[in-house]
């Protein structure tokens, strides 16, 4: 486990960008927790996190000064009635797995949640990732549903378990 003395969470900013990408870039070809297909490019980067919102904050949780993952609000929908709904997306680096390090930015990102007046705030997980339906749980978030076979990566259709917590 990382102490919380040892970790620190803050709003992200372009430098970290390459970090970001390359934590996000391993999830997108190895992995079925993002359902991207191919990695973005730094400019597809770039211009994703030129438009955020301060409502939509990116942020990057760091240890002795290097980033070691990331976190992220998103709009939930477009139309105007969902703006306070947002997801909860958080990619930690892939060596450092179960150290607490995914569960410090997602209780961070609930924190921002409310300091911006969201109301809900929703995870999805495919079906294959029980670690990051249990860290989601383990803060507060309830099943909601499951979409079956709404995604197709590998050669394999997968389902995506839904969840949200009230704030």
């Amino acid at each position: 486990m990382v102490t919380p003395a040892e970790l620190r969470v803050r709003c992200a900013t372009e430098a970290d960008l390459p970090v970001i990408r390359k934590i996000y870039r391993h999830y997108v070809l190895t992995s079925t927790c993002t359902f991207q297909l191919e990695p973005e490019t730094d400019t597809e980067r770039l211009a994703w996190f030129q438009g955020r919102s301060d409502k939509h904050p990116v942020t990057v949780a760091e240890v002795d000064g290097e980033v070691v993952g990331w976190g992220s609000l998103s709009r939930w929908k477009e139309r105007a009635a969902y703006d306070r709904s947002v997801e909860a997306s958080v990619y930690v680096a892939p060596d450092l797995h179960r150290r607490g390090i995914g569960r410090v930015l997602l209780l961070d990102l609930l924190d921002r949640a409310r300091v911006f007046g969201h109301h809900v705030v929703i995870g999805g997980a495919c079906t294959e990732h029980p670690a990051s339906i249990a860290l989601q749980e383990s803060v507060g978030f309830e099943r909601v549903g499951c979409f079956r076979e709404v995604g197709f990566k590998f050669g394999r259709w997968l389902d995506v378990l839904w969840l949200q917590k009230v704030l």
